[in-house]
């Protein structure tokens, strides 16, 4: 116990101790006071910037302002920033050559700050992946798909990679592809499509819905109706309008055509024969035609 005492009092009657302390303060100080720059900066500049560039400003102000309080604290232990400041140099070399791909991602993330194709919130597609973008790292930018996953990018594949922005705009066309029998009158295709789109809310007047003549294909007459509405209701419309298209068909007796397949064997063969069979009179005939085949008497005898 006496010796425990001892050491309690050794440590408070260091000549250091005051030193220490001092240099604890200033970096508790440093991490309060950097919180707080941060979030002045960005009160500040926060009508100009949008939610990454806010968020990368709140955490440079930070970690600028820590520093300083870190390296007032060095000094204040006594040590020789000189000799600090040159193997913190020669440190970040080593890491640099060890770290090549973070050092890549941390320039591209610079890149995608100044072009900002995308902000946070909007909705984007990067390959075979589409989803919200929830921030924009130094490093890596992070989505939540509409299953609810999240996916992180690193920033080097962004700035590789085609991107794109499915919100950028405040409207976005649809277009539906539509096939109608080769007997139907194309005129009348024409204004059923056209009065289906008017009719439906979502779709804008202007630009108005547009019909293009997609060509004679192998089983119809293709069509495309090209319609506008807003970014938001995208999908909605997407889902709607086809159900609405097969109604006014059948509604106008439209046909929809599936493929068809002609067998031809050439102009001096006759038409192939078809008889329609009820299923009992099938069964019936093939009951008779087993019979009968019991009763020939094989060849041999």
């Amino acid at each position: 116990m006496e010796q425990l005492w001892t050491i309690i009092q050794d440590v408070f009657t260091h000549p250091q101790l005051g030193t220490w302390v001092e240099a604890t303060v200033k970096v508790l100080l440093g991490i309060v006071l950097g919180r707080l720059a941060g979030t002045g900066v960005v009160r500040i500049f926060g009508d100009k910037a949008d939610a990454h560039q806010t968020m990368l400003i709140r955490r440079i102000t930070f970690y600028v302002v820590l520093a300083l309080f870190v390296i007032s604290a060095v000094h204040t232990l006594g040590a020789d920033l000189g000799v600090i400041l040159g193997a913190a140099g020669i440190l970040t070399v080593a890491i640099g050559f060890a770290s090549q791909t973070s050092v890549s991602n941390l320039i591209s993330g610079l890149f995608l700050l100044g072009e900002k194709p995308f902000a946070v919130g909007e909705v984007i597609k990067v390959g075979n992946t589409t989803g919200e973008v929830l921030s924009i790292d130094l490093l890596s930018v992070k989505l939540r798909t509409f299953d609810n996953l999240f996916v992180r990018l690193p920033n080097e594949t962004m700035i590789k990679s085609e991107i794109t922005n499915l919100r950028r705009f405040p409207i976005r066309r649809l277009d539906l592809q539509v096939g109608v029998a080769y007997k139907e009158d194309m005129r009348a295709v024409r204004k059923v499509l056209l009065a289906v789109a008017d009719a439906n809310p979502l779709c804008l007047e202007e630009p108005r819905p547009l019909i293009i003549f997609q060509g004679f294909q192998d089983s119809a007459l293709g069509f495309q109706l090209s319609a506008w509405t807003r970014s938001d209701n995208f999908l909605e419309l997407r889902t709607a309008l086809p159900t609405e298209i097969k109604e006014a068909f059948d509604s106008e007796g439209i046909e929809i055509p599936f493929p068809h397949r002609t067998l031809y064997t050439g102009e001096i063969t006759k038409p192939f024969p078809i008889q329609l069979i009820e299923p009992a009179a099938a069964e019936a005939t093939s009951e008779e035609a087993s019979f009968t085949s019991d009763l020939e008497p094989d060849a041999d005898d």
